[in-house]
C-alpha cells in the first residue's frame, strides 16, 4: 500500500535558484546518439539535456534591447557602403543615459549596441582603422560612444552586450581572410578587454566579397576562442553554439520552441573545456519544425540551443525620420511579447537613436505603455493561495510554500504524464496564463491543456505544446474558482517550475 502510495504523489524537490548551476544537476548541455540507441533513449538523453550556466542567466533576462546607432544614422541607410565620411558622424546631443533610463523603466535587462556594422565605421577609438568616432567631428575626435554607453549601463544596472560586425566593407584586407581575421580579433579583443564585463556578443552571417573579389572566409573557432578567454560568463548569439536565431525578424517565436535540437557532432572532443565551439558549424535554424520527436530521434546528437526572437520598433532598423509615424503599436508589441518571452525565447527589441544621438519621444511613449500593461497584468497572480492536488491524490500541496520558495513540482519518474488540480483561494476572473518548466532539469513538456470547472463539468480553456523557461497563453475571459492542468505527453517526467493566473490591464496611456 505505501509503495503505491509513492508512486502517485507528488515529488517535491527544492532546487535554491542562486545555489544551483545547470552542470550541478545533469552535466552537459550536448549529447551523443549511437545507432545503438532505441527511440525511447534517444527521447530521455532529449529530456535531460539543460542549459549551461551562461544559457540559463541569459534566459531569465527575458526582455533585451537593441542600439542601432552608427554612420547609417547620417546616411539614411541600412546597410552602409563603407566609403562614407567620419566628418558626417555629429550627434551633437548624445545622451546613452537617456536611452539605458528608458530601457530601465521598460523593465529591459540588457542592451547591445552596434560597435561596428556592416560600413566599417567603428563607435570606439580603435587603433586599428581609420574609420572610426576618432575622425569625426563629434567631441573634436575625443569621443567614445561605447565607453559612453557601458557607463551609462552600469549606472542603471543593465547588462552590456556588444555586435561587432564580421562583415567589413569599408576595410581593404576584407577578403583576404587571414589578415581580415588577424584584424577582427584585434577588434574583438579591444572590445573584450577595455570596457569591463560584456554578457552578450552579437554576431550575424552577413557576408561579402572584398575588394580582391575573394568572398571572406570567417575563423569562428578563433573569435569563440577569444570571447572565451576574455569574457568567460557570456553568451554569443547567432553563429556560435550559445544563443541562435530564431529564424524571423517578425519577433514572433515558433509554437512549439523546443531548446533541445539536432547538431552533428562528428569529431568532437568530449574532454575540451568548450568542446561544442570547436566542431560548431554557424547555420541558420528556420524550420518551423526544429526539436520534435521526428526530428530528434533520427539525430546523431543533440544540444541545448535556445531562441532570441528580434524585432524593431520601426520599420527599420536604423533610424529614419520618415519612419517616426510608423513605430509599432502598443498592441503589437504587447502581441509580440507574449509571442517571444511567452514562447520560450528572449525578446530583443530594437530602438534607433536619431541624428542627435537621442531616442524619438514616439519610441519612448510607446514602450513606457506596453511596460504599464506588463505591470498592470503580472502584479496579481490568482494562483497565490490556492491549494494543489496531483492525479486526485488525497495530499494537498500549498502554491504559496512551493512556488514562493522556488521550489519544483517533479512527478514521479514512472509517469510522462500529470494532472495538477488548483482550487484558487478566491472565485477570480482571469485571461492569462503563465507555465514554466525547471530548463535546469530539461525540457519536458510536449502537450498540454487548461481546465475549469463550471460547477459540474471539467470545460477546457487553453492549449499547447512546449512550455520551456516560460509560456503565456491568452484565452477569453474564465471566471472559476478550480482549474487543472493537464500534462498529456512529456519526456520523461515533467517539471512544473511555476504557473500563474492572471488579468490583463489594457491602458492606453
Amino acid at each position: 500500500m505505501k509503495e503505491n502510495i509513492k508512486i502517485l504523489i507528488v515529488l517535491v524537490l527544492v532546487f535554491c535558484c542562486s545555489q544551483i548551476t545547470a552542470q550541478q544537476i545533469n552535466g552537459k548541455n550536448f549529447v551523443l546518439i549511437s545507432n545503438e540507441d532505441s527511440n525511447e533513449e534517444i527521447i530521455a538523453k532529449a529530456a535531460n539535456l539543460v542549459p549551461t550556466a551562461q544559457q540559463y542567466n541569459w534566459q531569465k533576462l527575458e526582455f533585451t534591447a537593441f542600439v542601432h546607432f552608427g554612420i547609417n544614422t547620417f546616411t539614411n541607410r541600412e546597410w552602409g557602403l563603407g566609403n562614407e565620411d567620419p566628418a558626417i558622424f555629429n550627434p551633437e546631443k548624445l545622451d546613452t543615459e537617456q536611452w539605458i533610463r528608458t530601457f530601465k523603466e521598460a523593465g529591459i535587462k540588457l542592451a547591445i549596441l552596434t560597435a561596428k556594422h556592416h560600413d566599417g565605421f567603428c563607435l570606439w577609438p580603435t587603433k586599428y582603422t581609420e574609420h572610426s568616432v576618432k575622425n569625426s567631428p563629434w567631441k573634436n575626435g575625443n569621443g567614445d560612444v561605447v565607453r559612453e554607453f557601458v557607463d551609462a549601463c552600469r549606472k542603471y544596472g543593465i547588462k552590456v552586450g556588444l555586435y561587432l560586425s564580421p562583415w567589413d566593407r569599408n576595410n581593404k584586407s576584407y577578403g583576404d581572410s587571414p589578415k581580415y581575421n588577424e584584424f577582427y580579433l584585434n577588434q574583438l579583443s579591444e572590445l573584450l578587454t577595455n570596457y569591463g564585463e560584456i554578457e552578450e556578443v552579437w554576431f550575424d552571417g552577413a557576408n561579402g566579397e572584398g575588394k580582391n573579389g575573394k568572398k571572406q572566409v570567417y575563423d569562428w573557432q578563433s573569435y569563440y576562442s577569444l570571447i572565451r578567454k576574455l569574457q568567460p560568463n557570456a553568451v554569443t548569439f547567432g553563429m556560435s553554439p550559445d544563443v541562435r536565431w530564431v529564424g524571423t525578424e517578425t519577433g514572433y517565436g515558433r509554437e512549439s520552441e523546443w531548446s533541445v535540437i539536432p547538431i552533428d557532432l562528428s569529431g568532437i572532443n568530449i574532454d575540451s573545456n568548450y568542446p561544442l565551439d570547436e566542431i560548431y558549424k554557424p547555420r541558420d535554424y528556420v524550420n518551423y519544425d526544429l526539436g520534435s520527436r521526428d526530428k530528434i530521434i533520427k539525430a546523431t546528437g543533440l544540444f541545448y540551443y535556445p531562441a532570441e526572437v528580434n524585432t524593431s520598433i520601426r520599420p527599420g532598423w536604423f533610424y529614419h525620420k520618415s519612419q517616426d509615424d510608423s513605430v509599432k503599436s502598443v498592441k503589437e508589441l504587447l502581441n509580440t511579447y507574449f509571442a517571444s518571452v511567452g514562447r520560450n525565447g528572449v525578446f530583443l527589441l530594437n530602438f534607433p537613436p536619431n541624428e542627435n544621438g537621442l531616442l524619438s519621444q514616439n519610441d519612448i511613449d510607446t514602450i513606457k505603455c506596453l511596460k504599464r500593461i506588463l505591470d498592470g497584468t503580472f502584479s496579481k497572480n490568482f494562483a497565490e493561495g490556492s491549494t494543489i492536488t496531483l492525479d486526485s491524490n488525497e495530499n494537498k500541496l500549498s502554491y504559496n510554500s512551493i512556488f514562493e520558495e522556488h521550489k519544483t513540482l517533479i512527478v514521479n519518474e514512472n509517469k510522462s504524464n500529470a494532472i495538477f488540480e488548483f482550487d484558487l483561494a478566491n472565485e477570480e476572473i482571469f485571461d492569462v496564463i503563465m507555465l514554466q518548466e525547471n530548463i535546469r532539469i530539461g525540457q519536458r513538456i510536449e502537450k498540454f491543456h487548461l481546465d475549469f470547472f463550471d460547477g459540474n463539468n471539467w470545460m477546457k480553456f487553453a492549449e499547447g505544446t512546449t512550455v520551456g523557461y516560460k509560456r503565456l497563453l491568452r484565452f477569453n475571459e474564465i471566471k472559476a474558482k478550480k482549474i487543472r492542468l493537464v500534462i498529456e505527453q512529456s519526456r520523461l517526467n515533467p517539471t512544473i517550475n511555476n504557473i500563474g493566473l492572471y488579468k490583463l490591464k489594457i491602458s492606453n496611456n
